[in-house]
């Protein structure tokens, strides 16, 4: 099928969107190379939209692919092989150069496989299919049984949503083509991607793959797990019993959820009844499977803690709390020793125990962060009952990729690549094409949408676990791509090439493109515009909110909850994919980042220093007719201060009118430029990724400490100044410089008066008319109250 020849068009769009004279910094162009392609791939929708195939198809968005299915169900009546009587029967599948097996059945004359097996139509090498039965000999060569043949011409073809194709039974055949003892149940059909048994059949691209190791190139769907914010507030204990009474405790409280720990602050006191009132909060996941170890600990001496009592729960026993509904009473639990809390006929034998006082409840008001906020997924509640109904459809069709970078190279420089996508608590993973560097998925998946301004993130990976791989080794990165929903047109179906851009040591590199359709359908129309004015978060984060800090914490346990519980699933969502898609180390410091960041701020300040510029333009009478149609716009805004709001609002609309014509065309996507990727130093790029402690030389290390004080010395300054012209202002009523107040009140008083016996349009004039003036009347030096302000004290000179 031939595509409509790639184009790139340049993103001119972004410079014409902000007003007149450069609301924009000049940026240099991005690399054509690292652009977005637009394509058009013959998919059914397009296809419908222009006369085509009127036929409705669910996979609509991705090219259509025709396979040959083969369903090998069962077998009877196999006559037995072996001098001993049995028979250890498997099928093997052939179609020209292609063969697939099943697995082998010992001692079996009746098996049942139920196994299908997919050959792709553009790879058929042959008019006529075979499907045999042999008898599994360890010893010396396998025994033929009996085989059956069909014509690939008279195959039917099945679409759905017609039912799937019935079994029959297949007498077997001789070599000599001869009818044998024993059938076999078979049903052969041809379809395409959309057909049911697609995702658990073996490929013909994957026919070299062992069976074990054939669930790992298989498409999957996947689930996160329901996360939960669990509360502890830990708030006393009494009667503690320590080992030395005499001295003085240093007790605190350690709580242990699987693999996450909290401490409470440590106590200096003498009673053994300390109180904390100290409150500190994990991540649960169901089904609640975790314990919670709650242990009381005082300090004996360095690096040493002696456990007072210790209490273990279970989270299944937590209650729920639903937004701000009154937090569960506290509750009184026995401590006990390690040794007898483990034993459950001795914790009955303790007559006399310690006791701590807890307050513990599931917070489900919260939406659990799993991922940065700049490019959630997801922003529901916990709770399904807080819940809100979805606003639209989301149709991802990931087509294909191509010059995809050789990830073996001692395999003869191939890559075997899957593609992952996560939106929500959704991940999905295409199945494995093997040995290409141009993979065709053709896959097509649905989300359903709760809020437009959230992200939907894909990954490009090498899959690493083929034949002869080691449990150990990780898939490799090939790149990502991020999509914000809300840039999205409703209903459109965008089509691209998308570069995949990856950031190494040694500079930034494209891995390939990946060939993506993508269409945002909108099933509630005033939900979705209702959604802009309601909070971005549910109501708990505003009512109750937690610290940065502890969200960072806890963002960084939910992504290892979800990681964990993914890469126990078969086929497994590795760790290495998640921590990739999830951006699990986008907090770390990068000077290359902090540089992008700063010149976002630049970018944004632009269009205050153009309009300063403008304004300094007038005042120069640079333009005299611009300079005039000023005034006359002053003295219709001061003799009819009711159209100033109008005017502005009128403004706005008319330049955001006058933008649509320049609106992107396309769906955003990583911009090297902004990023500082495509000219940053190799040694930032080093640093940048170092592993957390830092793992080089000690003289590197000390360089770049070098290079982040004088970094930091800058910025340094500038907080110092802006904080300067703040203690300015205050110290215009604040008496720290007595004349300067004085002057200040009096020059107040004064204007209060003027402005009191005079018309207020009458002062805007004047004020207007100086500020305007010809620059014939000005003069080069600062302005009075330049001067004055200037003078003003700050606490600068009183800072050590």
């Amino acid at each position: 099928m031939k595509e409509k020849a790639p184009t790139v068009e340049t993103r001119t769009d972004f410079a014409r969107a902000g007003p007149p004279t450069a609301m924009h910094m000049h940026m240099p162009k991005q690399n054509p190379e690292f652009l977005l392609v637009e394509t058009s791939p013959p998919v059914a929708a397009r296809m419908r939209y222009r006369g085509g195939d009127k036929m409705a198809c669910a996979y609509d968005l991705v090219e259509q692919m025709r396979y040959l299915y083969v369903s090998v169900v069962k077998a009877k009546d196999l006559p037995a092989m072996d001098v001993s009587g049995s028979l250890d029967p498997y099928v093997e599948v052939k179609l020209g150069n292609y063969k697939g097996k099943t697995k082998y059945l010992e001692k079996n004359q009746s098996p049942v496989w139920k196994q299908n097996f997919a050959f792709s139509k553009d790879r058929l090498q042959s008019n006529l299919l075979e499907v045999t039965v042999k008898d599994k000999d360890f010893v010396t060569k396998d025994d033929f049984v009996g085989r059956v043949f069909f014509d690939l011409s008279e195959v039917p073809l099945r679409v759905p949503p017609d039912s799937p194709l019935a079994p029959q039974w297949y007498r077997l055949e001789d070599k000599r083509r001869i009818k044998t003892r024993g059938e076999i149940m078979l049903a052969v059909w041809m379809g395409t991607q959309a057909d049911e048994s697609f995702p658990e059949a073996w490929h013909s691209d994957a026919h070299d793959i062992s069976h074990t190791n054939l669930a790992n190139t298989r498409s999957k769907v996947y689930f996160s797990p329901k996360l939960y914010y669990l509360r502890v507030q830990i708030i006393e204990a009494q009667d503690l019993i320590p080992s030395d009474k005499g001295r003085m405790l240093e007790v605190s409280v350690k709580v242990q959820l699987g693999n996450q720990g909290r401490v409470t602050r440590s106590l200096q006191t003498r009673t053994i009844n300390p109180i904390w009132n100290d409150e500190l909060m994990f991540v649960a996941s169901e089904p609640f499977e975790d314990f919670i170890i709650v242990s009381v600990e005082d300090r004996i001496g360095p690096g040493k803690d002696e456990i007072l009592g210790r209490v273990i729960l279970s989270v299944r026993d937590i209650p729920e709390r639903l937004e701000t509904h009154k937090f569960p009473d506290p509750r009184w639990f026995n401590l006990f020793k390690p040794s007898l809390a483990q034993e459950e006929g001795e914790k009955k034998k303790e007559k006399f125990s310690s006791k701590i006082l807890l307050r513990l409840c599931l917070d489900a008001g919260y939406h659990v962060l799993d991922e940065a906020t700049h490019f959630s997924s997801d922003l529901q509640p916990s709770s399904k009952h807080l819940r809100k109904p979805s606003i639209g459809i989301l149709e991802l069709g990931i087509l294909s990729a191509r010059n995809l970078l050789p990830m073996k190279g001692k395999d003869g420089r191939t890559t075997d690549a899957y593609c992952a996508a996560k939106y929500g608590n959704k991940w999905v993973r295409t199945r494995t094409i093997l040995n290409t560097l141009n993979p065709r998925w053709n896959e097509q998946y649905t989300w359903e949408v709760y809020d437009p301004c959230t992200v939907i993130t894909l990954g490009v990976f090498d899959n690493c676990h083929i034949n002869g791989s080691k449990d150990d080794s990780r898939d490799q990165r090939i790149g990502k791509v991020r999509i914000r929903l809300s840039t999205l047109e409703t209903h459109r179906i965008y089509t691209h090439y998308y570069p995949l851009l990856v950031l190494t040591p040694s500079g930034l590199r494209k891995h390939g493109e990946l060939h993506l359709a993508l269409r945002f359908t909108c099933t509630a129309w005033v939900n979705m515009v209702t959604q802009y004015g309601k909070p971005l978060l549910p109501k708990m984060h505003y009512v109750q909110p937690i610290s940065v800090k502890h969200i960072d914490w806890l963002r960084h346990q939910a992504m290892q909850i979800v990681a964990a519980r993914l890469s126990r699933a078969e086929p497994p969502l590795r760790r290495e994919v998640v921590e990739y898609m999830v951006d699990v180390d986008y907090h770390m410091w990068s000077l290359r980042r902090s540089k992008a960041n700063f010149l976002r701020i630049m970018s944004l300040l632009s269009g205050i220093t153009a309009a300063c510029k403008w304004y300094n333009d007038i005042c120069n009478w640079r333009n005299p007719i611009t300079t005039c149609l000023v005034h006359v716009l002053l003295f219709i805004l001061v003799c009819y201060p009711e159209l100033i709001l109008p005017t502005i609002f009128l403004y706005l609309f008319v330049i955001g009118l006058w933008n649509y014509r320049f609106r992107p065309r396309h769906p955003p996507h990583m911009d090297t430029r902004l990023s500082q990727a495509d000219n940053a130093h190799p040694d930032e790029l080093d640093e940048e990724f170092d592993s957390f402690p830092a793992s080089r030389p000690s003289d590197i290390v000390r360089m770049r400490y070098d290079r982040l004080r004088s970094v930091a010395g800058r910025v340094q300054t500038v907080v110092g100044d802006l904080a300067s012209q703040g203690e300015r202002a205050q110290a215009l009523l604040s008496w720290r410089d007595p004349r300067a107040t004085a002057i200040f009140i009096l020059f107040s008083l004064i204007w209060a008066v003027f402005i009191y016996v005079t018309p207020f349009q009458v002062v805007a004039v004047l004020v207007g008319l100086y500020l305007l003036r010809h620059p014939r009347f000005r003069s080069k030096m600062p302005a009075v109250p330049v001067n004055f302000f200037k003078r003003l004290p700050s606490k600068t000179d009183i800072l050590l």
